[in-house]
């Protein structure tokens, strides 16, 4: 049985992936590290906390000596490395907190690793795996028909992306240098229950419910390919346990569509399940579009093949019973998202 320690785990896709290990997965142990920075929440996991194979440890992925004890104490046989700083208006504005976080972290996370798995017995050796979480933005824009593949060049565009990206490589380094057995994953654009506010469907939700505008950058024609939350962490356990050492897999959906009209969608849905705006007011006409952010990608999209042909994973919901899901569980949540509103970042089209 596995002990699987958990970077970021009290993140939106990390506790995700937490509660799914501990529901649905032959665990031993699940050790959640996080240092618990704005966008965490122990909340996240109030479902599984008082599990016996579940531990929860506040400690910085940046600081070797800590993630040694770590090591030390609860001796895993696999790393998902899920810690990032990860939303890019907030790179653009801080991104150095981005570079200390997601590469100087993820080396830090590595070096200790090595260590650790080099003094493993050489059974534990072979079994050992270190799988990190990355973006399908370290591939730059799309334009209008292909689909980023495993084979994609990297072409990061934002301060976040690149950060990412520079993580992804150093995982890479670390496999044909030292021969720490890794894989890595790149996903489209995740949503859920439990996503902090400041991402854009939580945003459009929280927003729309309490009448507020709906800000899109430029004329919301950005395009995405949206992965709900859940099925992500069934993909991430799967890699972890059958995917090929040294390999890259893409993790999507496959479903495609422009932000506006994920924006419009939210707005039906928030008119059928939640109370009426006063005098009848169509969420729709809460849409405002906003100054663009600099370096803002196009499209992103997906070719998720080789998941689904080498491991066997497809996602369970589309889209839109996925969307509906994620509404109700706003609807229903006030509670957990209404005190982390202060929290939810200021920039110019997100502040609403």
């Amino acid at each position: 049985m596995s002990v699987i320690l958990v970077t970021g785990g009290a993140g939106f896709i990390g506790s995700a992936v937490v509660r799914h290990l501990l529901r649905d997965d032959d665990v031993a142990k699940v050790i959640n590290v996080d240092a618990l920075t704005y966008a965490a929440n122990l909340d996240n996991l109030a479902d599984v906390a008082s599990d016996p194979r579940y531990r929860f440890e506040r400690a910085d992925i940046c600081a070797a000596a800590e993630m040694e004890r770590l090591f030390e104490t609860y001796r895993p046989t696999a790393v998902l490395h899920i810690a990032a700083e990860t939303h890019v208006d907030r790179s653009i504005d801080d991104p150095l907190v981005f570079v200390q976080t997601n590469l100087v972290g993820t080396a830090t996370l590595l070096q200790v690793a090595l260590r650790y798995w080099r003094k493993l017995a050489p059974a534990d050796r072979e079994r050992f795996r270190f799988h990190h979480i990355s973006t399908d933005e370290v591939f730059g824009s799309l334009g209008p028909t292909d689909a980023f593949t495993e084979e994609s060049l990297y072409r990061p565009n934002s301060p976040y992306a690149a950060s990412k990206a520079g993580a992804d490589h150093l995982v890479r380094a670390w496999h044909k240098t030292y021969g720490l057995p890794t894989v890595v994953s790149n996903c489209s654009n995740n949503f859920g229950p439990y996503q902090f506010p400041e991402k854009f469907i939580p945003l459009m939700i929280i927003n729309g419910l309490e009448g507020r505008p709906l800000p899109l950058y430029g004329r919301g024609e950005q395009v995405r390919d949206w992965l709900f939350v859940e099925d992500h962490a069934r993909a991430l356990a799967m890699i972890l346990r059958r995917g090929r050492v040294g390999e890259c897999y893409n993790v999507g959906q496959g479903y495609e569509d422009r932000n506006l009209q994920v924006a419009r969608k939210i707005c039906d849905l928030l008119d059928e399940m939640a109370p009426p705006l006063p005098g009848g007011k169509p969420r729709r006409e809460l849409i405002t579009f906003v100054a663009d952010r600099p370096g803002h990608d196009a499209r992103y999209a997906i070719d998720a093949r080789k998941i689904r042909e080498e491991l066997g994973w497809s996602p369970v919901d589309p889209f839109d019973a996925s969307l509906r899901r994620t509404v109700d569980w706003y609807l229903a949540s006030a509670s957990w998202w209404q005190p982390l509103r202060e929290a939810a970042t200021r920039r110019l089209g997100l502040a609403g």
